[in-house]
């Protein structure tokens, strides 16, 4: 089954979280309604004919080491070529770096489609967006000018290059060196899981290394920053000889073979040559600028493949005829849609999915205004908001995206099993979103002990009365009062756990973190149902007068179905923090 992107959802979502007014701010200026239309309309004819249909020739050809060398899939390099001339790696980029200066939440609404196209393709901008943000902000005005404009405009890729093998996570344990050597560094030591660290697709790959120089203070604070290429710059700026860089292998995994995951050894012929970004020791400071970036587009791949198991598993019901629907009248045969539970199973799926688009979408704007907005105090109050969603917005999406590749599965039944359907590829390639770029447990534990305990809940606070203020002003409207009253009782749920969670973490400092999981997840829950609100009060607009397919009252259904169906799941997440959360620890790990 092939992909189609889902423009009109995508459209209302934009308007729901104000694309008008962010294309107001200043530099946005030129962002015309005409010229979103267009490329919104173009960037999905790319995601169906371009990239959608290598999306299983990924998964069954995948990458793969070749006398040395690293072979992408088959049509990978065509396709990565057709984005370089369309400018399409420099969606959001300003125009004095080469980019087309559009706003990130554009920008963002193309990576959705993308993402949702071909995963395992998509992972490769992604990553060098997130490195061009890291060399724009920190970066020596000579970086700036001698990698930025080919990284932008995608004839050359990026990398992050922070995980080794004893380090896992735990970054105060990374052990590669970086030696000076007159203007810049000789670096040496080994990285693994490194996406897309080598291939041929562009003749250089710019990798960002964390790395440690000479008497660096212990742990995090002494790690820094380094621009390392694959190739050595000749003088015109052109790629000369090759760096000290090998790829010494490829990881075998569960799903998306198509993204060459790397173990790259660095100095194996006296050390790889490589310049500071920035100053030294603020490494891991400056690598949050793509981490970040990175969260939150991995939580824009829980939406993605979440839309894409949901495309397939309503068209395989549309189609798959099995037993007599209860209610079903008709003389024909009718799909297994028409069963109560598979339509539950879908009307969920799709449910969640608008929640996890509008979530998203509004953590795009607020980065937007967070950067551009002329008052200063919308700006902070815009970074607050960003700081604050997108350890939910990467945690709970990627969550909700594995549960509903599953949920595909499932409706597919015994033929979602077998690989030949493609419903497996989905499940499988889902499952990795909740593990990289941080685990769940890892946003969980920055939710709670940066984002709540160190302002002592502020931002959430802010965050929590704009939503009761939502949920107050819906159930004014009788058509969306139950929406809004079910808002109201979710915020007053969430402000009360946020209290427990404070006060808990003065009698023992390990029950926040104990609880952080089930508070990520009923913050999910609760930003989720705030979403799919704003976007039903945006269809209400049409309704009644202006619906003739019956779209938007649709969209409204969807948002009832997931304020009274979805949304009591939070009741649940709440009990497990004030009742469980001391039960947790008196299982004595001895008998774990």
């Amino acid at each position: 089954m092939t992909y189609a992107v889902p423009l009109r959802d995508i459209r209302l979502t934009l308007d729901s979280v104000g694309l008008a007014g962010i294309t107001a701010l200043p530099g946005f200026e030129e962002t015309e309604p005409d010229l979103v239309e267009s490329i919104l309309g173009e960037a999905a004819k790319v995601a169906e004919n371009t990239l959608a249909p290598l999306n299983r020739v990924g998964d069954t050809n995948g990458a793969r080491m070749a006398d040395g060398k690293v072979v992408v899939s088959p049509g990978w390099t065509e396709a990565w070529q057709s984005l370089v001339e369309g400018g399409w790696n420099g969606v959001s980029a300003s125009a004095e770096s080469g980019g087309m200066g559009l706003p990130e939440l554009l920008g963002f609404a193309i990576s959705e489609m993308w993402q949702s196209a071909n995963m395992a393709f998509a992972l490769c901008p992604m990553l060098t967006q997130g490195a061009v943000n890291a060399v724009r902000v920190y970066g020596s005005e000579s970086l700036r000018t001698r990698y930025l404009p080919r990284m932008v405009s995608g004839e050359w890729t990026g990398t992050m290059n922070l995980t080794e093998p004893q380090a896992g996570s735990d970054l105060a344990a990374v052990r590669t060196r970086a030696v000076p050597e007159g203007n810049h560094y000789r670096i040496s030591g080994q990285k693994i899981f490194i996406t897309y660290g080598d291939h041929e697709m562009t003749d250089n790959i710019v990798h960002l290394v964390l790395a440690r120089i000479p008497d660096a203070p212990p742990g995090v604070k002494g790690l820094s920053l380094f621009l390392v290429p694959k190739r050595l710059l000749e003088a015109d700026g052109s790629p000369g000889a090759m760096n000290d860089v090998a790829c010494a292998s490829l990881e075998h995994k569960l799903g998306i073979h198509g993204s060459p995951t790397a173990v790259l050894v660095f100095g194996e012929q006296g050390g790889a040559w490589g310049e500071l970004v920035g100053e030294p020791n603020r490494g891991l400071e400056y690598m949050f600028a793509m981490m970040n970036h990175a969260r939150l587009n991995v939580g824009l791949q829980g939406l993605a493949i979440g839309e894409r198991a949901y495309q397939q598993a309503v068209a395989y019901a549309r189609e798959r005829v099995q037993g007599k629907p209860i209610g079903h009248t008709g003389d024909a045969k009718a799909g297994i849609i028409g069963h109560p539970e598979v339509r539950r199973t879908l009307a969920s799926m799709k449910a969640r999915i608008e929640a996890m688009r509008g979530l998203l979408y509004e953590v795009a704007a607020a980065h937007d205004i967070a950067h551009v907005h002329p008052d200063e105090a919308v700006r902070s109050a815009a970074q607050r908001k960003v700081d604050l969603l997108t350890p939910i917005a990467k945690g709970w999406c990627t969550e909700t995206g594995n549960a509903i590749a599953s949920e595909g599965l499932q409706v597919h039944g015994g033929m979602g099993y077998v690989e030949e359907t493609g419903a497996a590829q989905h499940f499988r390639d889902a499952r990795i979103t909740t593990i990289y770029e941080g685990t769940t447990a890892i946003q969980a534990n920055d939710l709670v002990g940066r984002k709540l305990i160190r302002d002592n809940g502020r931002a959430m606070m802010e965050y929590l009365d704009t939503v009761a203020a939502a949920g107050t002003e819906l159930a004014a409207d009788e058509l969306l009062s139950g929406i809004g009253q079910g808002l109201v009782v979710a915020a007053r749920q969430v402000r009360e756990a946020v209290a427990w969670i404070l006060d808990a973490a003065k009698r023992d400092a390990r029950l926040p973190y104990v609880a952080a999981v089930p508070l990520l997840n009923l913050m999910g829950l609760l930003a989720g149902a705030h979403a799919i609100a704003r976007t039903a009060r945006a269809a209400r607009a049409f309704v009644p007068a202006n619906d003739e397919d019956g779209y938007y009252a649709a969209r409204i259904a969807l948002a009832r179905l997931y304020v009274e169906h979805i949304l009591p799941q939070a009741a649940g997440h709440w009990a497990a923090i004030r009742f469980g959360s001391e039960a947790v620890l008196d299982v004595p790990e001895a008998h774990l």
